[in-house]
């Protein structure tokens, strides 16, 4: 009896680039009584808009974007979202607000079809970090605190809740922000 032929299963992996919000007005502003309604500041909009440049330029491809419901960060991924001209492609989710349940993140995602090959995280400290510490390293050990408009891309071959990813890049707000002058 001849064996079935076996052909090799083409593994397509994802990128999966994490995002956090970029500069918000301060937390405890008499303007904002609740810390969901804070916007994003004049410098924290600007920053996001030459990330979503450099992002245009470096020609990234995204499927979808996940934010979390909270002002600041709804407004990073519209500003994404316009700058990388992709339309109606921002979902939201609890799951990246402050505390979100990043199990239940992970199911969400893996549900998604057709799969994504590349998406985009927008969410909040610390809970990015643990999330790309648990992507990383399959537990909290990657001593990692993504500040505010930071960046990071993730390659995954199979998203699951442990260690599933390689880290390939983080971007610094500042790589692509306005340079200071420097001090003499």
């Amino acid at each position: 009896m001849d064996r079935p032929e076996v052909r090799p299963i083409s593994l397509t992996l994802m990128k999966l680039y994490i995002l956090r919000h970029g500069e918000a007005v301060e937390r405890g502003d008499p303007k904002f009584k609740h810390d969901a309604d804070r916007p994003l500041t004049v410098k924290g909009i600007q920053r996001t808009k030459l990330l979503a440049h450099t992002l245009r330029q470096l020609e990234i491809p995204l499927d979808v974007i996940f934010t979390s419901p909270l002002r600041r960060t709804r407004e990073t991924a519209d500003i994404v979202e316009r700058g990388l001209r992709l339309h109606g492609r921002v979902e939201f989710t609890q799951h990246l607000a402050p505390g979100g349940d990043m199990e239940k993140l992970v199911a969400q995602l893996n549900a998604l079809r057709p799969a994504p090959r590349s998406l985009l995280l927008v969410g909040h400290e610390p809970d990015l970090s643990g999330l790309i510490s648990m992507l990383v390293t399959g537990g909290p050990n990657l001593l990692l605190a993504l500040k505010k408009g930071a960046l990071c891309r993730l390659e995954v071959e199979h998203l699951r809740c442990g260690r599933c990813a390689s880290l390939e890049w983080l971007l610094p707000p500042r790589v692509v922000g306005p340079k200071r002058a420097k001090a003499r």
